[in-house]
């Protein structure tokens, strides 16, 4: 009997033995399969171009770069504000009299060749015809020779077409409207404008004095609807400070910085200081939302947005000019898959990104307001495993 109890006392610890060993190389073979489907996510790999756009020669500087555009021929279009944001001393030349030989503000709007870097043009600022904005914000080129130009000043309620040499077309709305965000005779302080061209349709986020996305017809400027958070009906009331543990707030906080048609239909609006990007269909019907970063404070983590240039669109590349990084995106998912960029003046980082913008090799362009004044190339390098959440400064390899 005591043989007998032994005897399954020593089959008892074995079995228990099996078992244990079966659930380590279980938990071994789960962590293994969970760490290669990670590795085997993909996303877009860029690098930094350090020599592009090649040097001006001029003695031209850049005020708060405050847009960035790629036309159809892979031109690349930006917007600073000049001599108002540079220090006197960066511009003595540009003093009467000039205080010395450098330097002066460059044109406000600055076109490059996007694959050599070299200056195509210049051209901007206040003419007969038009009312220049106060405080110049964004840039679209669209694929018919013109570009679309928005304005943040305390007094800026329109929006401007040029062609891209910088003959003037027309003016939408008018300075001085202080427009609310129910009304469809003006704007009032528009971040940016983004084109849907097969619809004859601009998505205007009306943004920093308004709450709101209003579209418009890009011939007549007639604003066919709009609409604020969730779909609803926008309300100019002050909503104060951000705060990440509070409910989420159903309006927009100022600014509405961006409103991005995609071509299945739907439009990504970036809510900066709430910290999240809102996904509609183009009527205004709200889909969906994802918080970016929620304990962001100050100027927000939801700055810009570019698509990847494959037909799906596969990916969103986000701009966040307060923790200074790009993210790459699922664009169905939104979520996360890694990102790229530190707080840096040095090429490959940034101080504020505040615009990003893809060409047609799938190239990114960013620019950085405040005391950033720069714009910057990262070269596509192809699709990657995922290996880190945040990549850093993406130097060249092949330098």
């Amino acid at each position: 009997m005591k043989g007998m109890s032994k005897r399954n006392l020593l089959v008892g610890v074995t079995f228990v033995g099996v078992l244990a060993t079966l659930g380590v190389a279980q938990s071994m073979m789960e962590k293994a399969a969970a760490a290669q489907g990670k590795a085997a996510v993909q996303a877009p790999y860029f690098e930094v171009d350090p020599m592009w756009p090649k040097p001006l020669n001029k003695g031209w500087l850049y005020g708060n770069v405050i847009g960035v555009g790629v036309d159809n021929k892979d031109r690349v279009y930006i917007i600073h504000r000049g001599a108002a944001t540079l220090d006197r001393k960066e511009i003595y030349a540009a003093q009467n009299p000039p205080m010395s030989e450098c330097c002066v503000a460059a044109p406000p709007v600055m076109v490059f060749d996007g694959a050599t870097g070299a200056f195509v043009t210049g051209w901007g600022g206040p003419g007969q015809g038009y009312e220049w904005p106060e405080s110049n914000h964004g840039i679209t080129p669209d694929s018919k020779g013109n570009v679309w130009i928005g304005g943040n000043g305390g007094n800026d309620g329109q929006i401007l077409k040029f062609t891209q040499d910088g003959k003037f077309v027309k003016q939408f709305g008018f300075a001085y409207a202080n427009a609310g965000s129910n009304d469809t005779w003006a704007f009032n302080k528009v971040a940016k404008v983004s084109l849907d061209e097969k619809a004859n349709e601009a998505y205007v986020s009306d943004g920093y004095g308004n709450k709101r996305v209003a579209v418009m017809d890009m011939d007549s400027g007639k604003i066919k609807r709009y609409w604020g958070a969730y779909g609803e009906k926008p309300d100019d009331t002050n909503m104060g400070r951000y705060n990440p543990d509070a409910p989420l707030i159903r309006q927009f906080r100022n600014p509405v910085h961006c409103a991005e048609p995609s071509n299945d239909g739907f439009v990504y609006v970036c809510d900066r200081v709430n910290d999240r990007i809102q996904v509609f269909q183009k009527d205004g019907k709200f889909v969906k939302e994802q918080r970016i970063k929620s304990k962001t404070l100050g100027d927000g983590a939801v700055w810009d947005i570019a698509f990847s240039k494959d037909a799906a669109q596969k990916y969103i590349y986000l701009a966040d000019g307060s923790n200074e990084k790009v993210y790459i995106m699922d664009r169905q998912s939104l979520e996360i898959l890694t990102s790229f960029g530190d707080g840096s003046r040095q090429p490959g980082g940034w101080y504020a990104v505040h615009s990003i913008a893809s060409d047609s090799k799938g190239n990114l362009y960013t620019t950085e307001t405040y005391e950033g004044k720069r714009v910057q190339k990262f070269v596509y390098k192809g699709l990657r495993a995922v290996t880190k959440e945040n990549q850093g400064i993406v130097w060249p390899t092949t330098r």
